[in-house]
């Protein structure tokens, strides 16, 4: 943004993030008035939850700090990562992302003149990117590729060889988007180590990399598209949402792992400022006949709830609100899109109930009433054979 000054500029884009390696590449760019190139890219695969928001809040600061974002749409990387993504669907699904982190961005009240939308296979094909892959597959061993992916590509027993493949692939990604940076989880930390020592190998230059931390779900773990408990899908209704965050695990009293607090720190708050309010929350209190409280800062409520001045049915509604306001601009998107509707459709087709096994019929033997012919009801008591038990006939 033109009104911010270099250090305001670095302080946004510092916000919030476990780390920055190689700052001084972001820091130059800025002294010299420039734009920072950075990319981010998420495996087409599950459909995007409410943790993609946390992301999300990081994409519209670097947006608001002037940064130029590539979104990289990976379809080849999701089918590679142990065939998470059929590849009938790959495309699909890259189609529905983009609709998902559009909506999301705007929702933040956020321009995304600067930010496009780079489908991986796009380039990935390409004869110099599988010459790339060749070279870098040569310098670099099995260890080497299994630890870098460790914690992003799911690890087995005699695993596909494509798992290998994923982290060189990601990492020649910052040379052929062509960008200064990389933003991703600090799950992915271990790969961008390799990207600095293994890009140089090829004759190519070091990016800085952003790494945000793990934030915590609504059950303690990491929010994940394969827990329904955890997961709240972005066009959840808002009595969906309400009962999720409502059995959230949140102690009271502990702030370490709480996905509630965590909603509030790197979600809440942050998206009230970029909406174009404050950067606080207000929390009601009426029922216990007091005040209500506001806060301009996480540390202020993670020493209240520590203190069980806040407790979890305190903190919860303004966790469930802040998502449903977000949430209501998303959805108003996707009615207003019938595209994006049918792309929903093709891309996550609703499963197909097994077809309904017919009953066999039992043979109920020849002496069940209903194998009996009229006759044999009518016959006279002198025609049963001796010691042959009477049937009753209803």
């Amino acid at each position: 943004m033109a009104t911010l000054t270099a250090e305001a500029r670095l302080a946004l884009i510092r916000e919030n993030l476990a780390e920055l390696l190689n700052p001084e590449i972001i820091e130059k760019i800025l002294t010299e008035g420039g734009n920072p190139k950075i990319y981010w890219g998420t495996a087409t695969t599950g459909r995007p939850h409410a943790g993609y928001m946390v992301p999300a809040i990081k994409i519209a600061q670097l947006l608001a700090a002037g940064c130029e974002v590539t979104v990289l749409l990976a379809d080849i990387h999701g089918f590679l990562d142990n065939l998470k993504a059929p590849i009938e669907l790959v495309e699909s699904r890259a189609q529905f992302y983009r609709f998902c982190i559009t909506a999301l961005l705007k929702a933040m009240g956020v321009s995304v003149d600067k930010l496009r939308f780079v489908l991986g296979s796009s380039y990935q094909k390409s004869p110099e990117y599988v010459m790339d892959l060749y070279k870098i597959s040569s310098l670099i061993s099995e260890n080497d590729a299994k630890r870098a992916g460790a914690e992003i590509v799911k690890q087995s027993d005699n695993a596909p060889l494509s798992g290998l493949l994923y982290p060189a692939l990601q990492v020649l990604d910052e040379q052929y988007l062509d960008v200064d940076a990389q933003f991703g989880g600090m799950d992915q930390r271990k790969l961008f180590v390799a990207a600095t020592e293994w890009l140089p190998k090829l004759g190519y230059k070091q990016r800085a990399h952003l790494i945000n931390p793990m934030v915590p779900g609504l059950q303690g773990s990491k929010m994940s598209s394969s827990d329904e408990n955890s997961k709240i899908d972005l066009l959840d209704s808002a009595e969906i949402v309400t009962k999720k965050v409502k059995k959230a695990v949140a102690a009271p009293k502990e702030v370490e792992g709480n996905g509630v607090l965590a909603l509030i720190e790197y979600v809440i708050l942050p998206a009230a400022e970029l909406r174009g309010g404050k950067r606080q929350v207000v929390i009601d209190r009426s029922r216990d006949g007091l005040e209500p409280l506001t806060y301009t800062n996480i540390k202020d409520i993670q020493d209240d709830y520590a203190k069980d001045i806040l407790t979890p049915q305190l903190i919860k509604p303004v966790v469930t609100n802040g998502l449903i306001e977000i949430m209501t601009s998303i959805q108003a998107d996707y009615q207003a899109s019938k595209e994006w509707q049918e792309i929903t459709l093709k891309a996550y087709p609703p499963p197909v109930a097994p077809p309904k096994k017919e009953k066999k019929k039992k043979d109920r033997g020849s002496m069940h009433p209903r194998k009996q012919p009229e006759a044999a009801a009518d016959a006279p008591e002198e025609s049963r054979k001796d010691g042959e038990t009477e049937i009753p006939v209803r």
